[in-house]
């Protein structure tokens, strides 16, 4: 019974209301028209003043070929219609008859949207700026999706402090209950605030920045793209995404291969005759590689290439290792690809072999005997051991 006689106060209030206009419209249809003739007018000059606006940003972009005036031309492009309309109805209950309780009303939630509105671009220009110039000022921290989360959410929580201030609405019981209240959410989103804080301390402490190659003790490896505020994305060599939660990273052995410089030694081993002169072998490897440094530009001149004859004595062959520096993780297999082939023709010119893996079995006294039994009676089948028979390792080019 209460929500039908509700429901029915409501109807009678609406009828009235609408026999009060239209009383009003036929006592004096300019009282009602003028407003809107108003409203229509003030809307329009809104959005030609918004068009002048955008197209002198443009323009002075496109002159200065700068990126603050794009920056703020994207951010006031939808807020100029929301405040071409405040104003539009503002002015037009000032120029109405309404009784002045109903246009305090009006004039309080148009301030309320307007607040709204202002925040909304504020949050959007504090994003941009941060993504365009956070790396540009000293000591700032790293542009990263974290950190334009943060100043986003700083200034939206500034434009609601605001906004319950022109409520009139008491901040300190709110406070006070949201901080009587963090205890239990806390405990409620425990792995998720662990997630956060350990992505803030990763991209304060700037021990893993954003283009690093980085490689975890677990095995997960590859450039570092992004640090949410949840998980940090690293794009991997084939191109996959990784996501690996700020925890885990924050726990992990990490090997950042950026730091301290991105400049990486790379070691290529090269394998010989026993038979070839180990003195001229490293004479042809060091003559090869100035023809590196001129052809290969993957392999960096300064510091010098090296050979080193290690780790010399193998079980079949001598070794040499190349050792040099690459600008960057990445550019080590091209660089190694390269190498190898120079290598591997200039051995051809000079007649040096790559010796393929070999072992040489001897047999001694009776073993031998009984080997060559063996032959006389038929040759040993497959699988069949030869008792006593003590193997031992001859290298053979």
């Amino acid at each position: 019974m209460c929500a039908c006689t509700h429901f029915r106060c409501a109807n009678l209030k609406s009828m009235k209301s609408l026999q009060l206009v239209l009383e009003t419209l036929q006592r004096d249809p300019m009282e009602l028209a003028w407003p809107l003739i108003v409203l229509v007018l003030t809307f329009l000059a809104g959005l030609v003043i918004r068009r002048l606006i955008l197209r002198t940003l443009d323009v002075w972009s496109a002159h200065t070929r700068n990126r603050p005036g794009a920056i703020l031309a994207d951010a006031l492009r939808g807020p100029l219609i929301i405040w071409a309309v405040i104003a539009a109805v503002h002015f037009s209950i000032q120029s109405s008859d309404l009784p002045e309780k109903i246009t305090a009303s009006g004039a309080k939630f148009l301030l309320v949207l307007w607040m709204i509105s202002l925040t909304l671009m504020c949050m959007r220009l504090a994003g941009a700026i941060v993504r365009h110039y956070g790396n540009q000022a000293p000591g700032a921290l790293p542009v990263t999706g974290l950190t334009q989360t943060l100043a986003q959410l700083t200034v939206v929580v500034l434009g609601i402090l605001l906004i319950l201030s022109a409520l009139d609405f008491k901040i300190t019981p709110i406070l006070t209950a949201l901080g009587v209240g963090g205890l239990a959410v806390a405990l409620a989103l425990q792995d998720t605030l662990s997630n956060l804080f350990s992505g803030f301390y990763v991209a304060v402490a700037r021990q893993v920045r954003l283009g690093d190659y980085i490689k975890l003790n677990s095995g997960e490896e590859g450039y570092v793209t992004d640090i949410g505020w949840r998980t940090t994305m690293v794009r991997s060599l084939a191109n996959n995404l990784i996501l690996i939660p700020n925890a885990k990273l924050a726990q992990a052995i990490v090997t950042n291969f950026h730091l301290p410089d991105k400049r990486l030694s790379v070691s290529v081993p090269v394998s010989v005759s026993y038979d070839a002169d180990p003195d001229h072998v490293e004479a042809i490897l060091k003559d090869l590689l100035h023809t590196a440094v001129r052809d290969i530009p993957e392999i960096l001149a300064d510091p010098a290439p090296s050979v080193s004859f290690d780790p010399g004595f193998g079980e079949f062959s001598l070794g040499f290792t190349i050792g040099f520096q690459v600008e960057e993780f990445s550019r080590q297999f091209a660089a190694k690809a390269a190498l190898r082939k120079l290598v591997l023709r200039r051995f051809r010119q000079e007649g040096i072999a790559i010796p393929l893996p070999a072992r040489t079995v001897y047999l001694e006294g009776a073993d031998a005997l009984a080997l060559r039994a063996g032959e006389r009676n038929g040759p040993v089948g497959q699988g069949q051991a030869v008792p006593g028979a003590l193997p031992q390792r001859k290298d053979r080019s």
